[in-house]
């Protein structure tokens, strides 16, 4: 059996003049290390993606990072300039295309901006900045060239036990690297919170009631992939459900 494609959704970036539909290269290499899958990479287009021809032709969903945030409107919530940046091609690419792969039982693994999209998609709100609230600890990306640094592996966040992330990573304290200054604020009706930061900042959940694996994750395992066992193990389960759901299609079909 050749390896399933995941769809991984891009960003709209402009560089030296032009204007790109890009992704960054941890989550591609994450994807093809860490899932032993194929990644295809759909632009971030504001009209013209139709979900189910992308889906069509895919295993799994998998929602990366961004230096964007999800536009407050789609939470109705007032936008202020604070809260950006933004970007509408991805926004309006993203909330479909979650929506139809969880109502259709494909795996979907989102990270960082992603776990953020899925709460949204699914009628959940975001806090900005929160750092500035009080008991909350400053969650950012550290302001150092070296990302081996600014990614670093320096926070513990409690999985739940129990959870579907407790199957996968074991219930109690994981050391995790978290970068983020949005956050969950209200969670999803249908999500689970799955794990939690020390400060009881949401750092993970699941769909209640998915078909197939559906996670989400405010940390970043893509970047440790093959270094870190919690993130290794994480892309692995998003793997193998990834070929199981290909191995239904198959069976379908045959």
């Amino acid at each position: 059996m050749s390896k399933p494609f995941v769809v991984i959704p891009a960003d709209f970036r402009a560089f030296d003049g032009n204007v790109w539909h890009a992704v960054p290269h941890q989550y591609v290499r994450a994807a093809v290390e860490g899932a032993d899958v194929m990644p295809f990479l759909v632009p971030a287009l504001e009209t013209g993606n139709e979900p189910d021809a992308i889906l069509d032709r895919v295993d799994g969903v998998l929602l990366s990072g961004s230096r964007t945030n999800v536009h407050p409107s789609y939470y109705k919530a007032e936008a202020r300039e604070i809260d950006g940046p933004f970007d509408p091609g991805r926004d309006a690419t993203v909330m479909p295309l979650i929506r139809r792969a969880l109502e259709r039982g494909i795996p979907l693994l989102a990270i960082c901006r992603g776990i953020q999209e899925l709460n949204v998609a699914l009628g959940g709100t975001l806090a900005s900045d929160i750092q500035e609230q009080p008991g909350i600890w400053d969650h950012r990306k550290p302001d150092v060239p070296e990302l081996d640094i600014a990614y670093g592996i320096r926070q513990t966040v409690l999985v739940k036990e129990g959870s579907c992330l407790a199957s996968v990573l074991g219930s109690g304290e994981v050391r995790v690297n978290s970068l983020h200054r949005q956050a969950i604020s209200s969670a999803a009706p249908q999500l689970a919170i799955e794990a939690l930061a020390e400060d009881g900042t949401v750092e993970a959940v699941s769909v209640i009631g998915a078909k197939a694996f559906a996670v989400g994750v405010q940390w970043h395992p893509e970047y440790w992939v093959g270094k870190d066992t919690p993130s290794n193990k994480l892309f692995a389960a998003f793997g193998d459900a990834v070929r199981a759901y290909a191995q239904s299609k198959t069976k379908v079909t045959a």
